[in-house]
């Protein structure tokens, strides 16, 4: 490896301003929303304005044996885009454009850096929208999403980013550019490196276009179901019973007490009753008055007070309820963001191994889930003093009961991560969800696109 000095050198003569040798810009590319930090600090940021700007760096990167991270809006949730000590960081958030629509073949062509609902935005005008809803969509980048395998609320109906993505272009560690994927509806020509790509955090290549999947807008009304529950494993049971029932809400959101309660105070609503959990559910399309019907049938079955809404605004009021999770853990304390998924019959056994460990742990958790899919995201709560840039860092004792949370998940049947991704906070954990063949076969596939493991080392697999 050359001397980091030099590889600064080199940035700068081939990339100019756009290399950032700020301590603010390298002390903020340390950490993401997860709250964890890497150490140190890296060399320098790269704001990739150009594929060529993204072509150079790694061709110098790889000819001097040097560390890249990719970043984008820096909003993960698991350390995968932490960039850290004698690493290059490399932003593709500028790189935003919108390059095509194509409304009659349903597809647009984008850059990495653009936001998810601006995306949206645009494609309102052509009557067209991408699906996938991560709750971060105000502040993610579709590039992230696709390096994460994003999801969000809409997934159980519309499903995730790998359902929406037909290509990727994609910068290999030595500064080849590739184009994955098609523009074609079907396409099975060779193995499917698009799907490999998608996920893939930042380990194989730097993504630096896609090929999206579009839908036209859902045509007919939206109608909005909240229903309110004596405790969680009750809201549980009845998503459990909505799915069983047949029909398909395009969001089913439940929210347990302890988070209920922030979020409405973090809003200065009305409190809810103590212990009481609230399942909030979408129907769409010109048959969501006939779907809402039925749901709330089968949620006052299952001893829910129920109350369906015909108003769009009324049901997005409804649904900011639960966009504004995050922020109401902030008020709490430091939250360590979770993300594990279930069998969705298996969610009431799930939340009973979540008040598990509450207990023996003597931690909170503040749970959230897409019930439509059976993907939780578990809040652990705790005090901590921040570093030097503000990040703070989880004690042991909080990792000890996240553990305990994972295996319970694995046990259920189910994943370490439904929609975050693996990245530094739960790479410990992969192997034990793999198994020893499969998690050296996926290290084998990372080392083919990427001999000299320069991109992003020590997520996912380990140093």
């Amino acid at each position: 490896m050359n001397r980091p000095s030099a590889v600064v050198e080199r940035l700068r003569a081939a990339l100019g301003e756009r290399v950032d040798l700020s301590a603010d810009a390298r002390g903020a590319a340390r950490a993401d929303k997860s709250g964890h930090a890497a150490s140190g600090t890296p060399l320098a940021v790269v704001n990739a304005r150009t594929i060529e700007d993204v072509q150079i760096t790694l061709r110098i990167a790889s000819e001097t044996g040097t560390p890249v991270v990719t970043r984008g809006a820096g909003t993960g949730l698991a350390g995968g885009a932490n960039a850290g000590e004698g690493e290059i960081a490399l932003s593709v958030r500028g790189m935003d454009r919108i390059l095509e629509v194509r409304p009659d073949d349903l597809l647009a062509v984008v850059e990495p850096g653009i936001i998810n609902a601006d995306l949206n935005a645009a494609l309102a005008g052509h009557g067209l929208w991408w699906a996938p809803d991560p709750a971060s969509r105000a502040i993610s980048t579709v590039g992230g999403n696709i390096a994460t395998g994003a999801g969000g609320l809409l997934c159980a109906k519309y499903g995730v980013v790998r359902d929406a993505v037909l290509g990727v272009d994609l910068v290999l560690a030595d500064g080849r550019l590739l184009h994955l994927g098609h523009r074609t509806v079907k396409g099975v020509t060779g193995l499917d490196l698009t799907s490999l790509v998608i996920g893939s955090e930042g380990t194989l290549g730097v993504i630096v276009g896609a090929t999206l999947k579009l839908r036209r807008l859902v045509p007919g009304d939206v109608c909005t179901i909240a229903a309110t529950f004596p405790d969680v494993r009750a809201a549980a049971v009845a998503s459990a019973a909505v799915t069983a029932s047949g029909v398909q809400p395009a969001i089913m959101e439940l929210m347990d007490a302890a988070s209920l309660a922030a979020v409405h105070a973090l809003l200065t609503l009305e409190p809810p009753t103590p212990g009481a959990a609230q399942l909030t559910i979408q129907t769409d399309g010109p048959a969501a008055a006939a779907e809402a019907d039925a749901i709330a049938g089968v949620l006052r079955g299952a001893g829910g007070t129920v109350a369906v809404s015909h108003d769009r605004e009324e049901g997005e009021r409804l649904l900011a309820i639960r966009r504004s999770m995050h922020p109401a853990m902030e008020r709490l304390g430091t939250a360590l963001i979770e993300d594990v998924s279930v069998p969705r019959s298996a969610l009431p056994a799930m939340f009973d191994e979540i008040a598990r460990v509450e207990r023996e742990h003597g931690v909170v958790i503040p749970t959230v889930a897409h019930a439509g899919d059976g993907n939780l995201h578990p809040n652990f709560i705790f005090d901590a003093e921040p570093d030097e840039f503000g990040v703070v860092e989880a004690p042991a004792h909080v990792w000890a009961a996240a553990d305990d949370l994972f295996r319970a998940a694995l046990r259920l049947g189910g994943t370490l991560t439904g929609e975050h991704g693996v990245g530094v906070l739960k790479r410990r954990w992969l192997a034990d969800e793999l198994g020893e063949d499969q998690w050296e076969l996926q290290r084998r596939i990372t080392r083919a696109f990427d001999p000299q493991g320069i991109l992003n080392p020590g997520k996912v697999f380990g140093a």
